[in-house]
């Protein structure tokens, strides 16, 4: 376990107490995805000791020194043995098939107290998460296992994140290609990896936050051709936006991710002609309001302009 000699004061959207030193270590999971690896900053910038759980060790280079490294996969239940030893609080972030979901949560109810929970707004009463998803019905699944156990829960939903826009829509913009994109005109609520990652830091380190259920949106609601006109005006320049119908864009996708492509076709459809759902939820845990995708376009912008895979 990390031991710490002075604790840091942390940043303004992390854990608000720094830790004691003899505090037992937070194990995160998906310790190098976008969420789980600003989790983890937030929680080493507070002071607080983090293990951290990867299925290859190789990928953990990024990582702080100061963070322990756990070798374990979802898949394999038993493998969750050393990071699991001296812990009481998880981050799970579920990025496994549904298989081995009860061995695993009968493991962490073995050996933890308290699970931070990263699922997605499944409940939430708008049309554009109540289309089939699979994932969901994963998340949903997970959830009742975990309530089930007796385990303190507390539930994080992030709707639309708006790092999506890098995945979507970078490439084109980089080569100064229009936007080819269906149903511009649904509108979603991106909400800041930051942000999400900030809300977790403070219920994994708070007290007060077993019981919790919150669905995490951005400030505004904004139709798709509106967030690619804001990073049109972020990078100074206009970026045309192409509407396809459903099926050229379902035409133009891998075969192997086309079940994704269709939850999220209904779910745009589904979403025409009324605003993006909101909740406070960001400021409420946070004391500050969360990132604008205008924030969030400029603090990415270089994302939108240089090559991701320099040759030199």
């Amino acid at each position: 376990m990390r031991q710490v000699d002075t604790p840091r004061t942390p940043a303004a959207d992390g854990p608000v107490a720094t830790a004691p030193v003899d505090r037992p270590p937070v194990l995160v999971t998906g310790a190098t995805g976008r969420v789980g690896r600003c989790v983890i900053d937030l929680l080493t910038d507070a002071g607080v000791p983090v293990r951290a759980l990867v299925r290859r060790s190789e990928s953990t280079a990024t990582l702080p020194a100061t963070v322990e490294v756990v070798t374990g996969d979802l898949t394999v239940p038993a493998s969750l043995d050393a990071a699991l030893h001296a812990v009481s609080t998880v981050f799970l972030v579920w990025t496994a098939p549904p298989q081995t979901a009860a061995a695993v949560v009968d493991r962490l109810a073995a050996r933890a107290q308290r699970v931070v929970y990263l699922s997605a707004p499944h409940r939430t009463p708008h049309p554009f998460f109540q289309q089939p998803n699979p994932m969901a019905a994963l998340h949903a699944e997970v959830e009742r296992l975990i309530t089930g156990t007796g385990l303190g829960l507390t539930v994080v939903r992030p709707g639309m994140f708006a790092s999506n826009a890098l995945l979507w829509w970078a490439a084109a913009i980089r080569a100064d290609s229009p936007v080819r994109w269906p149903y511009g005109a649904a509108e979603t609520a991106p909400v800041d990896d930051r942000d999400v990652a900030a809300v977790v830091a403070r219920t994994l380190t708070e007290e007060g936050h077993v019981g919790g259920d919150h669905v995490l949106t951005g400030p505004e609601s904004l139709s798709q051709a509106e967030q690619v006109g804001i990073i049109g005006d972020v990078l100074g320049r206009p970026i045309a936006f192409e509407e396809l119908s459903p099926d050229e864009f379902r035409r133009g996708t891998p075969e192997a991710v086309r079940p994704a492509v269709d939850m999220l076709l209904n779910a745009w459809n589904a979403a025409l002609g009324q605003p993006a759902y909101l909740t406070p939820s960001v400021a409420d845990i946070l004391g500050t309001p969360p990132r604008t995708f205008r924030q969030w376009a400029a603090d990415h912008a270089a994302a939108f302009t240089a090559d991701p895979h320099p040759t030199n």
